[in-house]
């Protein structure tokens, strides 16, 4: 038995989609807001939206030198877009309904009261494990 076991990914433990209603303008039959299906997204998938959504900024004063800047409102639109099993934000019918044509557009035609979209944006980060602080890991590895 390798001194590894434990850590092969046959023991990993498989992370369950969730449910949520981040709207109550799209309701079922009986008046209930219609809960849409999440995922949760890789560490790979996450890094690679940050580095869709980092850009070049010239450092003012300094020629030729540039910083990154992180476009954190299309960073949390992606996200979400991301986590989104379903309904499916890359439906062309459902796009044309809304009159968009990303997935992100339609995502923000659908959850369109900003409210609502910001308890959005706060479940998904928490969904995807960013609510958890560098502390709180330290006592759960103590017990």
């Amino acid at each position: 038995m390798s001194k590894f076991s434990r850590f092969m990914k046959c023991n990993k433990i498989e992370r369950k989609n969730g449910m949520y209603a981040p709207t109550r303008s799209l309701r079922d039959e009986e008046g209930k807001a219609l809960e849409w299906e999440f995922r949760h997204i890789t560490s790979r998938e996450i890094e690679n939206i940050r580095e869709d959504c980092t850009i070049e900024v010239p450092v003012t004063g300094k020629p030729n030198m540039y910083r990154q800047k992180l476009k954190a409102g299309l960073y949390i639109q992606k996200m979400i877009t991301a986590s989104v099993v379903m309904p499916d934000l890359y439906d062309a019918q459902l796009q044309d309904s809304y009159g968009v044509k990303t997935p992100e557009e339609l995502l923000l035609a659908m959850v369109d009261d900003p409210g609502e979209y910001n308890e959005l944006a706060a479940f998904v980060q928490n969904f995807q494990g960013f609510n958890v602080s560098f502390e709180d890991k330290v006592e759960e590895a103590k017990n």
